[in-house]
């Protein structure tokens, strides 16, 4: 299911802002302390702060109470992978130029923001959870892409320290280094699809958009085991709905702004 981008972000907005005045309960304390909000492409604003660059997982990295970040690579032409989400410059630098036609001399040159995989993971290794998306592109060399990957990842511990996310399960497939109890696929609008395939492959958790993914499935995958992660809970009507419905992992794009009222709340129920 396909729709045109001005209507899908037009539902959403209407579904978002419904949610938003519904009055929720209020989680237990225990859930609020385990909430864990992780900010996705880091705390940006694409003006001042691009996503996916030092800076916006550094204003992540500052911010009391936000346990990850979510960060997305993509490969250059010499096998190295760089901290990007599109497969070209266009969107971000204005630069009408494809990733993997590039060297990392090349990008580097052109947009100095954009960081190396190890770059990042070496700042960000161990301080804040990551969660590393593998974009679907063509692995030209996927035994020594993986080898490559195998070290950037060697000083960091699969599922304590970082997991591998994907919305293609091939892509998931082709990554060999890290078994499947660090992988986590993400939904669009395919649930049903990639909620049973992640069941079968006993992956370490389900992910998608908390419009779409239903209590059914929330307690499917908890009661197997796995966890659960949604995107974007904006208030804090919407936030503890997801905390009441068991939720393990908190995607947000301003997880700065989710935090604030995340730590208000606990400050609340701590005075009592």
């Amino acid at each position: 299911m396909n729709l045109p981008s001005w209507l899908e972000n037009w539902l959403m907005m209407v579904c978002d802002f419904i949610l938003a005045v519904i009055p929720r309960q209020l989680p237990t304390l225990d859930n609020l302390e385990n909430c864990k909000i992780i900010s996705h492409r880091g705390q940006h604003d694409n003006k001042e702060v691009l996503e996916n660059t030092i800076a916006a997982f550094d204003l992540a990295l500052e911010t009391h109470g936000i346990w990850g970040i979510e960060l997305d690579f993509r490969w250059t032409k010499d096998l190295c992978p760089v901290v990007i989400h599109d497969p070209d410059l266009l969107r971000l630098h204005g630069i009408n130029r494809i990733v993997s036609d590039l060297t990392l001399n090349e990008l580097k040159q052109s947009c100095p923001l954009i960081p190396t995989l190890e770059e990042v993971l070496n700042r960000y290794g161990k301080k804040l959870h990551l969660m590393v998306e593998v974009k679907e592109e063509t692995y030209p060399q996927p035994e020594k892409q993986d080898m490559i990957l195998k070290g950037l990842f060697s000083e960091l511990e699969p599922s304590k320290d970082f997991h591998l996310i994907s919305l293609e399960p091939k892509m998931l497939e082709i990554i060999k280094f890290a078994d499947n109890s660090a992988k986590v696929l993400v939904a669009e609008y395919n649930v049903i699809e990639l909620s049973r395939i992640s069941l079968e492959n006993k992956f370490a958790g389900f992910a998608g958009h908390y419009l779409l993914i239903g209590n059914k499935v929330v307690k499917l995958h908890l009661k197997s085991g796995q966890k659960i992660g949604v995107g974007y809970p904006k208030s804090k009507n919407s936030l503890f709905r997801e905390l009441n419905r068991g939720v393990d992992w908190i995607f947000c794009n301003d997880a700065v702004g989710l935090n604030y009222i995340l730590q208000n709340e606990l400050n609340k129920v701590k005075s009592f």
